[in-house]
């Protein structure tokens, strides 16, 4: 039973994370019709970010943990989302009347640009986050231990994803966004920007990635330059899972696979914990190639 708690407990919180970087897949998927391939690397940036801003400002030491970690997570956010603009004005807006391909070919172009440039100013060993933030926190749930960092990073999740579906459905720029991924021509007939609404699309989506990017850096404690590829990919396979282009579905998605890699680790093999979440991506695509939940349809606004 304690097994099972642990690895349930590590398969939300690892879960949590996949959805954070899969929201980012899905809201770029809903509104340009395009898979960022670079999104994986910008996740790493936020890895990168999040340690450098930690050590050179020694935010947690001035704030204590709890509130130096929000800080720092919104600063990673909001550089990340930047960076995520950037890509766009860089390498996709130039394409947005180009075949489909086009972008594609930019969107791998980029990440192997994020992933050479981290590694060049980084370095390529693996880096190390400072290992007393919240790591050694462990609270007793039903006389199991169950470190803080986890429920810290399962919550953080839960909250952002949720503050996420509430700005998509109940705001007026979440209206436009959901008109944009719709018809854009339709919605620049109504008078929306859809310019700016891709903009915004493209930092909220690596701003989330960015805070998964921290959690993963303050969970596990080492860092490497081509980490964003494995984690993309399984984010992708999250996004796939749900239904790409449906934001509750990469929630769902990416917890779902979480779960049954923790769980696939623990009672089948450490070693063939990728290979199950790639085995369960085969099967959705087979068994049902629109998702758990479908992927999103048109709706009215």
């Amino acid at each position: 039973m304690e097994i099972f708690f642990t690895q349930l407990t590590n398969g939300l919180a690892v879960g949590g994370i996949y959805a954070l970087i899969a929201l980012g897949y899905t809201m770029v998927y809903g509104v340009l019709k395009l898979i960022n391939f670079a999104h994986g690397d910008l996740f790493t940036i936020g890895t990168y970010l999040g340690l450098s801003l930690l050590t050179s400002l020694a935010i947690t030491d001035k704030l204590g943990p709890v509130a130096g970690v929000i800080l720092l997570a919104v600063m990673v956010m909001c550089l990340v989302g930047i960076v995520g603009i950037l890509l766009d004005r860089v390498a996709y807006k130039p394409l947005r009347t180009s075949p489909r391909l086009s972008a594609v070919v930019s969107a791998l172009g980029a990440s192997i640009v994020f992933s050479n440039a981290i590694m060049l100013v980084y370095g390529p060993s693996t880096k190390v986050y400072p290992h007393d933030i919240l790591t050694t926190r462990v609270l007793d749930i039903f006389g199991l231990p169950v470190p803080v960092m986890r429920l810290v990073i399962l919550l953080t999740s839960i909250v952002l994803m949720i503050a996420l579906y509430g700005f998509i459905q109940k705001t007026k720029i979440g209206t436009a966004i959901r008109a944009a991924a719709i018809d854009q021509d339709a919605a620049r007939l109504m008078g929306i920007n859809v310019d700016r609404v891709i903009m915004l699309v493209f930092f909220i989506g690596p701003a989330l990635g960015g805070a998964a990017g921290l959690m993963v850096g303050l969970y596990y404690g080492q860092i490497k330059f081509t980490m964003g590829w494995i984690y993309g990919l399984k984010a992708f396979t999250a996004a796939i899972l749900g239904g790409i282009g449906n934001i509750p579905g990469a929630m769902v998605g990416g917890l779902l696979l979480g779960v049954i890699e923790s769980l696939g680790a623990a009672y089948i093999s450490l070693a063939w914990k990728d290979a199950i979440a790639f085995v369960v991506l085969i099967l959705i695509l087979i068994v049902r190639p629109t998702g758990l939940l479908g992927e999103r349809v048109a709706e009215k606004i």
